[in-house]
C-alpha cells in the first residue's frame, strides 16, 4: 500500500525516470549471478552495471564481448532488458496490466501518455494494442528473414536464437550483438549480404520512426497528404538522413571492397549510425570528415516516441525552420501551412543545447582525464548521448569515472531531456505575471 501511495504522489515524468532506475538496477542484480556469465563467477560490478545502462537504454556500448563473455542466461537477461527498454518500462507495465484483465487506471493511462509522446489520452489503450502487435509482428518478420543466413551458419539451435536475438536487437535500436571474434566485429562478416543488409536496415528504420508514425501510416496508408504534419516531418527527415549521407560515406571512404559491397556498407553505416549501433565496416577506418558526418547523426538520432535516441528528427527539423523563418523576417516558425507553436521551438532549443553542453562537456573531460584524441572521445559521447553504440575502440579501456559519465548519458538520452526536465518540476505552474522587457542585442 505505501508503494502504491508513493507512485500517487509522483508526476508521469518522475515515474518514467524512476521505472529506468529500477529495471537497470534489476538487470545489474541479474548480470551478476554466477548463471549470467560462460565462466560461472558472475560478472563484476562494473561490467554488469554498465551493460544493464547500455541495454536497458537500448545503446549497445560494452565494456565485454556480449557473445563470449555472456551465458545463454546472461544473453537472456540481456534481451529482455533491450525489449522493455526499448518499448519503455510503463509501455510493459500497462501491457501486463492489460493481460491479467485488470482495469488501467487513469494515472496509467497518462503516465503512458508521455511514455510515448502521445499528443492526447484518449485512445491510449488501443494504441497501446497496436504497438505490441505490430512490435511482435515486425520482429517475428525480422528472425524469420535472419532465420535461413544463420541456421547456415551456426546451425537450427544457436542459429534460431541469434535470428531472434538480432531481430529484437535492430528493431529496438540497441545495437547488440552475438558474432564475437567469428563474426568479425557486429556484422562486418556480412556486409555484403543483401539479405541481412536489408532487414537489419528495414527493422532499425521501422523502430526509429516512432509508434505514432506507424500508427498514421496504419490508418491513412500512402496517402501522405492524409499525414499529421509530425508524420510527414518524420518521413522527410528520415529519408534525407539516410541517403545524403550514404551518398557521403560511398564518395569519400574507399574501404578496399567490391563496388557492390562498398554500396551496402556506406548504406548501412547511413541507416545504423543514427541510433543502432551495428556495423558493417570498421569505423576505426574512417576519415575524421565521416567520423564528423557519424557525429552528427548519432546526435540527430530517431522520432520521438520511438526507440531511437539523439535529439529527435523534429527537433532539428524545427530548428530548420526557425532559422528560416529568421532569414525571412516573418514572426512564426511555418510548415506546410501550418504555425509551429513558439512553446515547441523554446523546448527543440533547450533540447538542442543541453544535448550541445553534455556532448561538450564531457567530451573534454573524458579527454583529459583519459589522455583520449578529442575526435574519439567525441565519438565515444555521442553514440552514448545518442544511445547509438558504435564505438571507435575506446569504451573498454576508460577508466571506471569516464565509464559512470557515459553510463549517465545513455541514460539521460533514453529517458529524454524534456522528461528529465519535468520530472525535476513535479508541479508546472506558470507565471503569475511578465516582467518588463529588456532589450538585448544579439547577432
Amino acid at each position: 500500500m505505501y508503494i502504491f501511495r508513493l507512485l500517487g504522489r509522483l508526476s508521469s515524468f518522475q515515474i518514467i525516470v524512476l521505472s529506468f532506475v529500477f529495471l537497470i538496477v534489476s538487470g545489474a542484480l541479474l548480470l551478476m549471478t554466477p548463471w549470467a556469465t560462460q565462466s560461472g563467477q558472475g560478472a563484476t560490478p562494473m561490467a554488469a552495471l554498465f551493460t544493464a545502462v547500455s541495454a536497458s537504454c537500448v545503446t549497445g556500448l560494452t565494456v565485454v564481448d556480449t557473445a563470449s563473455y555472456w551465458s545463454h542466461f546472461g544473453q537472456f537477461v540481456i534481451l529482455l532488458l533491450i525489449q522493455i527498454g526499448g518499448l519503455g518500462v510503463v509501455t510493459m507495465a500497462v501491457a501486463i496490466t492489460m493481460g491479467a484483465g485488470l482495469h488501467v487506471s487513469l494515472m496509467q493511462r497518462s503516465t503512458m501518455q508521455d511514455a510515448i509522446s502521445a499528443q492526447q489520452i484518449g485512445g491510449i489503450v488501443r494504441l497501446l494494442r497496436f504497438i505490441l502487435k505490430f512490435t511482435a509482428g515486425i520482429e517475428l518478420l525480422g528472425a524469420c528473414l535472419l532465420l535461413p543466413v544463420f541456421v547456415r551458419g551456426y546451425g537450427w539451435a544457436q542459429g534460431s536464437w541469434m535470428a531472434l536475438f538480432h531481430s529484437i536487437s535492430a528493431f529496438c535500436n540497441a545495437g547488440f550483438d552475438l558474432m564475437g571474434p567469428r563474426g568479425g566485429g557486429s556484422l562486418m562478416a556480412y556486409a555484403a549480404d543483401p539479405l541481412v543488409n536489408l532487414t537489419i536496415m528495414g527493422l532499425i528504420v521501422a523502430g526509429g520512426l516512432g509508434f505514432l508514425t506507424w500508427a498514421d501510416l496504419s490508418v491513412n496508408h500512402f496517402h501522405w497528404r492524409k499525414w499529421s504534419l509530425q508524420t510527414r516531418i518524420i518521413m522527410g527527415m528520415t529519408i534525407v538522413l539516410i541517403f545524403v549521407p550514404a551518398v557521403i560515406f560511398y564518395t569519400q571512404e574507399t574501404m578496399g571492397s567490391s563496388a557492390g559491397m562498398h554500396f551496402w556498407q556506406s548504406l548501412f553505416q547511413s541507416v545504423t549510425t543514427r541510433t543502432a549501433g551495428f556495423n558493417t565496416m570498421d569505423i576505426e577506418d574512417l576519415s575524421e570528415g565521416s567520423r564528423y558526418v557519424m557525429i552528427i547523426l548519432m546526435l540527430t538520432g530517431g522520432a520521438p516516441g520511438s526507440t531511437a535516441g539523439g535529439i529527435k528528427t523534429t527537433t532539428a527539423f524545427t530548428l530548420f525552420m526557425a532559422m528560416i523563418a529568421v532569414l525571412r523576417m516573418r514572426g512564426d516558425v511555418e510548415c506546410s501551412a501550418r504555425r509551429i507553436p513558439m512553446e515547441t521551438v523554446h523546448q527543440a532549443l533547450a533540447i538542442f543545447m543541453m544535448y550541445l553542453f553534455l556532448f561538450f562537456g564531457v567530451s573534454i573531460c573524458i579527454g583529459f582525464v583519459d589522455h583520449a584524441p578529442m575526435i574519439d572521445a567525441m565519438v565515444e559521447v555521442s553514440s552514448a548521448l545518442g544511445t547509438v553504440g558504435l564505438s571507435i575502440g575506446l569504451t573498454e579501456n576508460l577508466c571506471p569515472f569516464s565509464k559512470c559519465l557515459l553510463m549517465f548519458l545513455m541514460y539521460f538520452g533514453r529517458v529524454g531531456a524534456l522528461t528529465m526536465i519535468y520530472a525535476l518540476h513535479s508541479r508546472r505552474k506558470a507565471a503569475p505575471c511578465r516582467l518588463p522587457a529588456g532589450k538585448i542585442t544579439v547577432g
